[in-house]
């Protein structure tokens, strides 16, 4: 049997990876949704976080297969349990958590896609009637401290930070080696060329091009083509 180490092991990489590619869910209600509504066990149809067939209209990740299975519900202030219930399947739990993902995309849950920190998440899951226990977002929460879980959150907030600053450095060089092929002036070799490719409408910018652009053009006006 895995532990509750092993469980989130698996399931976290997973979370990080779905908040980097966008996912509105932070690792950490994800991974302790997924905790809380299995109790740390992966069951055999890759369904971590209760969601259940409802409509049944087929999306990318979910193909129509499905488990019965009992739960409990809160029903009028008072928990009923063996309650039957249609549950989706999937072939990953990567699957699973997309398909939640697309779920979450209606406007009933615009409050778990708009909040700004996990608190404020599993307090919008509950408000907005993703489980109909009263204490599902104490629970949620509870879990995240006990486990540490907001760890994966600031682990996301760092790559995107270096990803971010990657990026800048990247523009920069751009910039840097754009503005050293940049030439001051026209060479008198390339002026005819230029001034066809202007008067033909073709370049409006002469000014401050490299000295390949204007070999180029240089060649097509040579070959009768500018």
């Amino acid at each position: 049997m895995a532990t509750r180490q092993e469980f989130i092991d698996l399931v976290a990489p997973i979370a990080v990876k779905l908040r980097m590619e966008g996912s509105p869910i932070y690792p950490s209600v994800r991974i302790t949704q997924a905790i809380l509504e299995t109790g740390g066990k992966v069951n055999a149809w890759n369904n971590l976080v209760g969601y259940k067939v409802g409509s049944g209209i087929l999306t990318l990740y979910w193909q129509g297969d499905r488990v019965s299975a009992v739960t409990w519900e809160v029903i009028d202030g008072t928990r009923v349990d063996n309650v039957p219930g249609d549950f989706r399947a999937y072939s990953s739990i990567e699957s699973g958590f997309r398909d939640q993902d697309l779920f979450f995309q209606t406007a009933r849950y615009a409050g778990v896609r708009a909040a700004s920190h996990p608190g404020e998440q599993t307090s919008a899951l509950q408000n907005s009637g993703y489980a109909t226990d009263p204490a599902y977002a104490a629970k949620l929460n509870a879990i995240i401290q006990a486990n540490n879980l907001t760890r994966y959150d600031e682990e996301v907030t760092n790559m995107l930070e270096e990803l971010q600053a990657q990026l800048t450095a990247l523009q920069n060089r751009v910039a840097a080696l754009e503005g050293q092929m940049a030439l001051e002036a026209i060479p008198q070799w390339a002026e005819a060329a230029v001034n066809a490719a202007v008067k033909a409408g073709l370049i409006d910018t002469p000014s401050h091009g490299s000295y390949d652009f204007y070999r180029l053009l240089t060649v097509l006006f040579r070959k009768g083509i500018v």
